[in-house]
């Protein structure tokens, strides 16, 4: 590497659009004066977090498990897997003192995070590793003797990149798990880097359970990585990874909006109220477009807009009429 390094990536429309929304997403919320998460909220995303980013790395605890480990509950399971937690929890409390820029900081997190369970925790790896899949190998880690050399050339680039913090936080992510600096604790220091990055462009991420999502799609998560390592190229990884923060944050939003239905907060027209409001009048003029149609013209994903359509439909204020491809929507006018 030189000091003109950059990640193998090139920018798709997907990406793009991603990018976008995301960031209006994350706009939205911030004006939002309901969506601060109290600290219940913050506390079992948090917890969400550590279980599925073990979990991938085959820690056997549920999550009611990690919780106990926490909170200081005996818990019944194996040594390894209660020590894994406690690390993992005191590494990501100690988030907000860590500089996603600084190589030291890295190597303090990942010290934390393998405490007690490996020799050399808090050290690169002084012996070349391969991730396998049973006796094949899938990926081969740079050579031991190169490790320091590249992490301080993909620093320098997470430093001094112009590209969007969205593709940066991603291309590190690849390019570290690709590089595989420790002999071991490489995905879930990989990940908690990741989270960091997004906090330093937007705190309300450090909040966010990404991590569970990519546990749903572990098996995608794992293909799209090994394939982007065989080919080179970071990009369809980078576009994995703003999917799955997408969907986060399109999950978190609906279940604050639970949590204040639940407490009794009240939304004047809020912006779930305005997306329905504004689904409503599209299918009026249009009844036989489709979810995807809406979701372009309403600038959101078919997800959002299928949920949105659903709430309609058992609100009885949306009914659908025939099949999917000939059928068509008509709204129901209630006072």
């Amino acid at each position: 590497m030189s000091d003109n390094y950059s990640p193998p990536f090139h920018m798709t429309d997907e990406i793009t659009n991603l990018i976008s929304e995301i960031s209006e997403m994350l706009g939205a919320l911030s004006v939002d004066t309901h969506f601060s998460p109290d600290p219940i909220l913050r506390r079992k995303n948090r917890m969400k977090t550590i279980h599925s980013s073990l979990a991938i790395e085959q820690n056997t605890l549920t999550l009611d498990q990690v919780t106990d480990v926490i909170e200081g509950r005996r818990v019944l399971g194996p040594p390894k897997d209660i020590q894994e937690v406690k690390n993992a929890f005191e590494a990501y409390e100690r988030m907000g003192t860590l500089d996603p820029l600084s190589m030291d900081d890295l190597l303090a997190a990942h010290r934390l995070m393998m405490r007690d369970l490996i020799p050399d925790a808090g050290c690169f790896r002084s012996g070349n590793v391969g991730v396998f899949q049973g006796s094949q190998l899938i990926h081969a880690g740079t050579p031991a003797r190169y490790v320091p050399e590249v992490m301080a050339q993909l620093f320098w680039w997470l430093r001094f990149s112009t590209s969007h913090p969205l593709v940066k936080g991603c291309l590190f992510h690849f390019e570290f798990e690709t590089i595989h600096p420790f002999s071991d604790g490489n995905g879930r220091t990989g990940r908690l880097w990741h989270s960091l990055i997004l906090q330093q462009w937007r705190p309300i991420l450090a909040w966010l359970p990404v991590e569970s999502m990519v546990r749903e799609h572990q098996e995608e998560y794992y293909q799209t990585l090994n394939g982007g390592q065989r080919q080179g190229d970071g990009t369809e990884f980078t576009a994995f990874m703003l999917r799955m923060l997408r969907d986060t944050l399109d999950e978190i939003r609906q279940e604050q909006r639970l949590h204040d239905a639940i407490n009794g907060v009240d939304h004047v027209v809020d912006q779930q109220e305005r997306n329905r409001r504004s689904l409503l009048t599209i299918v009026k003029q249009r009844p036989k477009c489709s979810a995807r149609e809406i979701a372009l013209l309403m600038n959101m994903s078919s997800r959002q807009i299928q949920r949105v359509m659903a709430d309609l439909q058992a609100d009885g204020k949306l009914i659908r009429h025939g099949s999917p491809r000939s059928g068509f929507w008509e709204v129901i006018d209630r006072d």
